[in-house]
């Protein structure tokens, strides 16, 4: 008992940190690990940042010296050196996902079949197919599961932290390699409270005797072998049976090692985990985050009289039958096996099939049915998990099911029985809706640690985001409360609410699922008076009809006044901290402060003191805003209906660029022939995102034509217009002419530079390169150049293409030719764009594009945005994306 006591004293002193996933991997591989070699790949990058941070910072692993740090050409090299490293007798790690892990396998073989004690820390990731996927599921491990290295699963940044150790641990008793996986983004980049273990207690489990059998085995001339030969059929077979026994033992020295970390910490871990009613006759069986969504609903549903539960795999490879069956209730009816990853063609996904295969020949077996479920980062919610459990309580459940989508074409999917809200009592929810690179995401990151360190409370910190590169949109969804947080999936159901884009109050339903009574902060250059004309009908009769605290601020003045442009993350951030009530906001603005001292104090006095100021104006700025009754029975005002769309840009575009795409059926994407990835070209043109502050006023008096604007512009938002006589008479008046000069025609051609607003980042490039003695482009707000949306279609539908007045080999002739990439997702200001937007005007009618993954296959074609774009005659480049190799 006595001892049971300092054990829990010793639980309740240990270390808090409030971390992402990815962090918790590498403190825990940087004590391991004397050498790693690395190659950067979403969503992995930031284990290996860390561990080259450390290694700047002076940091020692538990042998006493720093991690030796190799950056490779690839991800195939990184694997080589990792394999290398080990026959040399040094621990050695890798991180990687995705098509990165892919490219390791052939090495991957070699480390496993020579038992050397490598670690791959894997935040899996979805593999390109029919398209790219930056986003979390089990596709990449799933594909490397027949190597022979040892696959330890986990679903919460706490359990990256403690079983990332019994990787290693494993791994140098064992001396199997292992592959220690988390989701991508939903656990690498969450961000969770959780408890740190230390260096030296980690140092006191490993097997030393191990270690210098590990050394003593190494390739060394002092003592030299031969590793590796070329083998005949007549041994072949019986070397690779030999090894067996090793991995027969793997399974009770797992569970050994959990048994350590559960002494330091309290929390227990076995190969396979039960959570649920001791008598349950329906239970779920997976791994990774969506387990914590299954224990959230068991509790739900047990709450309500259901016998259900979850068993959680960790140990995944080697498979343990006995250890899987001791670890299921003998009540258990009906099993539900959850994979998060697509095997087509096969009579089941990996997880479902050993789950069969363990109860084979058994008495009374269950029945056993599989699922698929969060392909790309579609994290399932509770109601998904409820769905799971209502199927396996009918007389036959359906097989071969999914959940989270509308499969309205082959009929997989299962519907939803009921919303659930299963987030433990006294959790605050909030979102912010930000714009890439406003700062809002680094903000609100800085808000967690803030709550997550300095109070009692849990915190969690998830932040969903599209692939562009900057100036996409941003939703940062954050969790606070005195319980722990097993919330792996998107807040849809808010107690607080901000927006930090007003033009985002149009394009999305930013209120959605706000609870009664909460609070709603708008930033905006709106007066109060204003607002009764601007807002949406929808969203005043929410605000109405829940009961809303409205607030208001004009962040984006404030934060132009004080010098940060338009960074306003720490003025809505104070507003935040002021309205949420989680802790005094005298001490969040301290904090904040630290903060501030913490990310730009190498920035210089003047950078900090702009900051606090912001901080400062942020929460003295905030207004409240009075709420009519008579919102709650808004109507839209009639709105003109640009021209007709598509039925693609209808059923898919449209939808996506609302955030809508989550509820898009199956039979969309079948019905546009989608099946191959194909995307129709130019939906770019329909996004129309509004996102630049300030955009470029053309004076055409100071003008000399040189088209040096249009060159230089990253999204082809400014371009050079020639009109004959009757297309500009029947200009808008809102289209700015003056006679053409300097061209080699004789007819007489209005000239007009066009911009298009709404397409606009607001870079400023064009108006830096204006070479006129006075400026030709000013930069004005965007909404006093609002009338140029008018002039820019009329340009662009209207004026026919001309026969090139000059050489269009020129720099000036050059921007006469229709741009074929225009409007994609590069950041505000790209330097890589204007060349490919150049050699598009050039060549772009008899183009093929085969473009390798990586930045420019982003901007190039991330949906449901494609700028890549067709002429007058439907012709353009015809586009597709390879690989990294």
């Amino acid at each position: 008992m006595l001892k049971l006591k300092w054990r829990r004293e010793v639980y309740m002193m240990r270390k808090m940190k409030t971390m992402d996933g990815n962090t918790a991997a590498a403190h825990i591989s940087y004590a391991f690990t004397e050498v790693t070699a690395i190659y950067p790949i979403t969503p992995s990058s930031p284990m290996a940042e860390h561990v080259d941070e450390w290694v700047a910072q002076g940091r020692k692993n538990i042998f006493g010296q720093p991690v030796k740090v190799m950056e490779m050409q690839s991800e195939g090299g990184a694997a080589g050196a990792v394999h290398g490293s080990l026959q040399a007798g040094a621990y050695t790690t890798t991180y990687t996902a995705s098509q990165g892990l892919l490219l390791m396998i052939p090495n991957m073989y070699k480390i496993s079949g020579e038992r050397l004690p490598g670690v791959i820390h894997v935040s899996a990731r979805a593999l390109a197919t029919s398209s790219l996927n930056i986003f979390g599921d089990h596709q990449d491990v799933m594909a490397a599961r027949q190597t022979g290295f040892s696959m330890l699963a986990e679903g919460s940044v706490q359990e990256v932290m403690d079983l990332s150790a019994v990787a290693h641990l494993a791994a140098i008793k064992t001396r199997i390699p292992f592959m220690n996986f988390f989701d991508g983004f939903r656990t690498s980049h969450e961000i969770q409270k959780i408890e740190v273990l230390e260096y030296d207690e980690l140092a006191n489990l490993v097997d030393w005797e191990a270690v210098n059998e590990f050394r003593r085995s190494a390739l060394n001339p002092d003592h030299p072998v031969t590793r590796g030969t070329a083998q005949n059929p007549d041994i072949y077979f019986q070397t690779r049976e030999a090894v067996n026994r090793f991995y027969e033992d793997i399974p009770e020295v797992v569970e050994s090692y959990m048994a350590e970390i559960t002494k330091l910490t309290g929390r227990e871990y076995h190969c396979f985990d039960y959570y649920g009613a001791e008598d349950a006759d329906r239970i779920i069986i997976a791994m990774g985050s969506g387990t914590d969504v299954a224990e959230e609903t068991v509790d739900y549903l047990n709450g309500r009289g259901e016998k259900v539960g979850v068993v959680k795999v960790r140990l995944y490879r080697p498979f343990s039958i006995e250890k899987l069956l001791a670890a299921i209730p003998s009540t258990v009816k009906k099993i539900a096996v959850l994979d998060r990853t697509k095997e087509p063609g096969s009579i089941g996904e990996p997880l479902y099939l050993d789950v069969v295969s363990a109860f084979a020949g058994k008495k009374n077996a269950p029945v056993i049915v599989g699922g698929r479920y969060g392909l790309g980062s579609k994290d399932p919610n509770p109601s998904d998990i409820a769905a799971v459990y209502a199927n396996l309580s009918k007389d036959e459940p359906k097989n071969g099911f999914t959940i989270g989508i509308v499969d309205d074409v082959t009929f997989t999917s299962l519907e939803t029985v009921e919303d659930i809200d299963a987030t433990p009592e006294g959790t605050k929810a909030c979102k912010f809706w930000g714009l890439g690179s406003d700062g809002t995401v680094g903000a609100n990151k800085s808000a967690i640690k803030i709550i997550g360190d300095h109070t009692d409370m849990y915190a969690q910190g998830y932040f969903s985001y599209d692939s562009k590169k900057s100036g996409g949109i941003t939703v940062s969804h954050l969790r606070f409360g005195k319980k722990p947080i097993k919330s792996p999936y998107l807040i849809d159901k808010a107690d607080f609410i901000a927006c930090h884009n007003q033009s985002y109050v149009y394009k999305y339903n930013v209120l959605e699922g706000i609870k009664d009574n909460g609070k709603f902060l708008l930033n905006t250059i709106w007066s109060p008076e204003e607002l009764e004309e601007k807002l949406p009908a929808e969203m005043k009769r929410t605000l109405a009809k829940k009961n809303i605290q409205f607030y208001t601020l004009n962040a984006v003045k404030i934060a132009q006044e004080i010098g940060l442009g338009g960074r306003i993350n720490m003025i809505m951030q104070a507003a935040f901290f002021k309205l949420a009530n989680i802790i005094p906001v005298d001490e969040a603005v301290a904090y904040l402060k630290q903060a501030v001292v913490t990310s730009y104090g190498k920035k210089g006095e003047k950078v900090v003191n702009m900051n606090n100021a912001a901080i400062d104006a942020g929460v003295d700025a905030v207004v409240k805003i009075e709420v009519p009754a008579t919102w709650a029975n808004a109507v839209e005002s009639e709105v003109a209906t640009t021209k007709e769309a598509p039925a693609f840009i209808n059923d898919i575009v449209t939808p996506m660029n609302r955030q809508e795409g989550f509820g898009l059926p199956v039979s969309t994407f079948v019905k546009h022939g989608m099946e191959d990835g194909t995307f129709m070209a130019g939906t770019a043109a329909y996004e129309k995102r509004g996102i630049a502050i300030n955009v470029p006023q053309w004076i055409p008096e100071n003008c000399i034509q040189c088209n040096q604007c249009s060159v230089v512009c990253p999204h082809a938002a400014i371009r050079p217009f020639l009109l004959d006589g009757e297309e500009a008479e029947k200009a808008p008046e809102s289209m700015r002419l003056t006679d053409a000069k300097a061209l080699k025609t004789e007819t007489p051609y209005k000239f007009s530079i066009g911009v298009t607003p709404l397409d606009c980042t607001g870079c400023g490039n064009c108006a830096e390169v204006c070479p006129a003695k006075n400026k030709a482009l000013v930069m004005v707000p965007q909404d006093k150049e609002h009338a140029q949306i008018e002039a820019w279609d009329y340009a662009t539908t209207e004026v026919t293409p001309k026969k090139n007045p000059m050489n269009k080999t020129t720099l000036k002739g050059s921007q006469f030719e229709q741009p074929l990439l225009e409007f994609s997702g590069a950041c505000a200001g790209c330097g890589e764009t204007p060349y490919a937007k150049l050699v598009t005007q050039l060549f772009g009618d008899r183009m093929m594009v085969a473009n390798a993954t990586g930045c420019s296959s982003i901007w190039g074609g991330s949906a449901p945005a494609t700028p890549y774009t067709v002429n007058h005659n439907g012709h353009g480049p015809a586009w597709a994306n390879s690989l990294f190799e």
